[in-house]
């Protein structure tokens, strides 16, 4: 469990620094967009990428990864 939980935190590190390095303009402009996104909407967002997430690592589990 542990090793599982280190290895999704590595993906995700290394994803969002590839972001960070490649498209550091990119990012300024989404953060600006997301900025003019109502709170509550900014909340659906998050627990839906949320769920989605979870489905994803439930989906992998039942697959034996």
């Amino acid at each position: 469990m542990l090793a599982t939980g280190a290895l999704a935190l590595g993906l995700v590190l290394i994803v969002e620094g590839l972001v960070y390095a490649l498209a550091p303009h990119a990012i300024e402009r989404m953060l600006e967009a997301f900025r003019l996104i109502p709170p509550e909407a900014r909340r659906a967002l998050g627990l839906a990428a949320m769920a989605a997430g979870l489905v994803l690592v439930w989906f992998a589990k039942s697959l034996g990864v």
